[in-house]
């Protein structure tokens, strides 16, 4: 019997699988399916062990370029979403058919960011995803390339695999990658390079092994990917990046001795709003603030007052999401202010109860009230 991070006790889990291009594709410039059904038995086999499978696949438009016998395209954004649109349901057609071979159905859900940033949207995607999963249909999500601009773009979908993990509740994400997991070094030119199997805290020194990109097919690298986990595991997912081509690796991933690398989730997860503030929102501009007000933020839990406020950046409306920085730019935490940047830079320093005076109106005494405020910082 197991806990999960809702507090429920099963000895079941939902795992979120990422399934990135290379993947997919197996390096070649065209879909795999021979792969594609090897991965999709594994996912049946979950399913007949009681978990709950959710599909992150990239993809579409390596399916688009092959659909459309590899056309020569300017690089531009037009292209892009015109190879996404066309490549998304050969996609989504190659899933159906090959999630049938073992009698199981799929639903669809394509994602932008601006899904995810209004609270609205976000609990009508949760809804539905969990609709989905109750009702014993997997999940194949991905970004809806085909309309989002790069204003409303998660970006990759190792990152998105994240939110969508935080979407369904999920018990584990499996990042499937072309690596076997991350190394102390880059495997590619260092032959000393070493595969870390568990990581229990992402710190700078982690991301700068992560390094850039990986493939030239997909658009996420082994740095997405810690970002990714970083996301997860602050809402009790725990997260394992793995190669996808390793045999079994989904199956496994189940097991007491999960392939690849293990990022073991925050003892402390965060409930469900504060988990909508780590998803969702794009943050609008940087407060920053003095070491006290650090100390008080994330050694002792509290709220973020105007006292500690030293200087403001960007542009927020009140109600809007922003991020917390220390003197020397690090990011401490994300949060949703309770004034406009115009209102804050007017009381930078000040007292609480001196906010009404200056303002001629107050919306409390808290800059950011401690239940809307996410501590990013290790």
């Amino acid at each position: 019997m197991t806990t999960n991070h809702n507090g429920n006790v099963s000895t079941t889990k939902t795992i979120v699988v990422k399934l990135g291009t290379s993947v997919l594709t197996g390096g070649t410039i065209h879909l795999d399916r021979a792969h594609m059904v090897e991965l999709v038995r594994q996912c049946a086999e979950l399913k007949k062990q009681g978990h709950s499978v959710v599909i992150v696949s990239s993809g579409a438009m390596a399916a688009g370029r092959e659909h459309l016998d590899y056309p020569e395209l300017p690089k531009s954004m037009a292209s892009r979403q015109l190879l996404a649109a066309v490549g998304q349901s050969q996609l989504i057609q190659a899933w159906e058919s090959l999630f049938s071979i073992y009698g199981m159905k799929i639903g669809q859900m394509l994602l932008t960011r601006a899904d995810l940033e209004d609270r609205e949207r976000f609990l009508n995607a949760r809804d539905t995803i969990n609709a989905l999963v109750e009702n014993d249909i997997i999940p194949v999500v991905n970004e809806n390339d085909a309309v989002a601009t790069s204003e409303i773009k998660v970006g990759d979908n190792d990152n998105l695999s994240a939110l969508v993990g935080i979407l369904c509740g999920a018990d584990k994400l499996l990042l499937l990658t072309d690596q076997p997991g991350l190394f102390t070094a880059d495997p590619r030119n260092n032959p000393d390079a070493e595969l870390i199997r568990e990581v229990r805290t992402i710190d700078a020194t982690l991301r700068k092994i992560a390094g850039g990109s990986g493939t030239t097919l997909g658009t996420g690298g082994m740095a997405t990917k810690l970002q990714a986990a970083d996301i997860a595991r602050r809402a009790g997912i725990e997260v394992i990046i793995a190669a996808g081509s390793a045999r079994n690796v989904i199956a496994d991933s189940v097991g007491e001795q999960p392939p690849g690398t293990r990022f073991l989730p925050l003892e402390e997860a965060l409930e469900n709003r504060k988990r909508w503030i780590l998803a969702g929102p794009m943050a609008s501009g940087d407060i920053i603030i003095d070491d006290g007000a650090v100390r008080a933020v994330v050694e002792r839990g509290s709220s973020l007052l105007a006292k500690g406020v030293t200087e403001v950046s960007g542009h927020f409306g009140r109600g809007e999401v922003a991020r917390v920085r220390n003197q020397e730019g690090k990011l401490i935490a994300k949060g949703i202010v309770s004034y406009s940047s115009v209102d804050l830079a007017k009381i930078t320093g000040k007292h609480s109860k001196d906010i009404g005076t200056i303002l001629g109106y107050e919306y409390g005494a808290e800059v950011m009230h401690r239940d809307d405020l996410v501590v990013i910082q290790e």
